[in-house]
């Protein structure tokens, strides 16, 4: 059994995105092979862990993974003020005598983005609507890359390195079985300190709200990258449960037409032809989504990859480009619309690195800069009941 099956044997997926298969990404012919290491979202900290404490099984499995595709240039990406995950990796590069490099980059939002880090490490811009293969890349994270190392091991993928922080008693990293139910989670935490709270599971930026009433049915999954309890009354929970309606009213009657979510928006910066102003302006004519989709405008939201800084971070009105795009490409979905991209090449804009957010200032603006700010070092090996 060759790597590839022993990955596709231990049921590996991509750990910090849309779960996609692992042995399927790995699929084909590759210039780089880049392990993001820059854990994108706010609060979370589990690949940092790992980083830190699996540096040389994590290398290990970059090397393996090179020499299996035939890969020459091998790049764990990560921020710059990771020090001691540097310092841990730059120590098993030297042990393993491997020739994995270690690329740093600035702290913003969302360097963990995969699109971004192929264009900060190769400085190519990868297609609209693309894969990081069409330019030569594979990107994989962290953890994902530790799963790989254990499937060499024959170990499965069943236990979800995860971080659970907020507003509990004590915030941890964990190692947790798949299908550990979210309350136990809280709980090997420490418990939430109180007792009015609101679940998000990923990020902050871009996790999803867990109802209250949904709850005690949530379970962790292969793409679950934490459990974040926080305020009741915080942005999260005030910003949950806007309708569609709502939305739509608000974009008709309060959108000025700044530009500002399209000039701060990293795919628009990436050279891709997505305007989000200009597709709150058709929404603000009074359209209805599901009756425009033949309009090029409303196509390009299938560009969007949701990060959220138009709504969160450059929106002075407080609207929802990201939702509203993310309901247009719903609406695509259903009608098997794909978008078709012209052909030509693409350039980043020269302004791009001027309007990079710093992770802190989006942290500040969905109200959880305090738990960014301090350490997740507990550790909680958990293996089920």
């Amino acid at each position: 059994m060759n790597l590839i099956e022993k990955i596709e044997a231990a049921g590996v997926v991509g750990c910090g995105g849309a779960g996609f298969p692992t042995h399927k990404k790995l699929s084909g012919k590759f210039e780089y092979l880049i392990v993001n290491g820059a854990e994108c979202e706010p609060m979370l900290r589990h690949d940092r862990w790992l980083m830190r404490n699996k540096a040389a099984e994590i290398i290990a499995a970059v090397d393996a993974v090179g020499s299996e595709l035939d890969i020459p240039n091998r790049v764990v990406a990560l921020k710059d003020h990771y020090t001691e995950e540097i310092k841990a990796l730059k120590a098993a590069i030297d042990a393993a005598g491997s020739s994995v490099r270690i690329h740093e980059m600035e702290s913003f939002y969302p360097a963990g983005d995969e699109q971004t880090m192929v264009y900060e490490v190769t400085g190519r811009v990868v297609p609209p609507a693309g894969i990081p293969a069409e330019v030569g890349a594979v990107v994989d994270n962290a953890a994902t890359m530790f799963a790989i190392y254990e499937a060499m091991q024959g170990i499965p993928f069943t236990m979800k390195y995860m971080t659970v922080t907020g507003e509990v008693n004590t915030p941890s990293v964990m190692h947790v079985p798949v299908g550990t139910s979210f309350k136990k989670c809280i709980e090997l935490a420490g418990g939430a300190k109180i007792s009015d709270y609101f679940v998000v599971t990923g990020g902050p930026m871009m996790g999803r709200p867990v109802k209250p009433e949904d709850l005690d049915a949530a379970v962790v999954t292969k793409t679950t990258s934490g459990i974040l309890v926080l305020p009741a009354d915080g942005y999260h929970a005030t910003h949950a449960d806007i309708n569609v309606k709502h939305m739509l009213n608000r974009a008709k009657a309060a959108c000025i037409q700044c530009t500002n979510c399209s000039q701060l928006c990293p795919r628009h910066l990436l050279g891709h032809p997505l305007e989000p102003h200009r597709i709150m302006r058709k929404m603000a004519a009074g359209g209805n989504p599901a009756e425009m989709l033949d309009d090029p405008v409303i196509r390009s939201a299938q560009l969007c990859c949701e990060c959220g800084i138009c709504e969160t971070y450059a929106c002075p009105m407080g609207l929802n480009p990201r939702k509203i795009n993310a309901l247009i490409k719903g609406e695509l979905r259903n009608a098997g619309i794909r978008y078709q991209r012209t052909e030509g090449s693409w350039t980043a804009s020269p302004e791009r690195d001027g309007r990079k957010i710093p992770t802190d200032k989006a942290a500040a603006r969905v109200g959880v800069y305090r738990y960014n700010k301090y350490e997740v070092s507990n550790f909680v090996e958990y293996s089920g009941e």
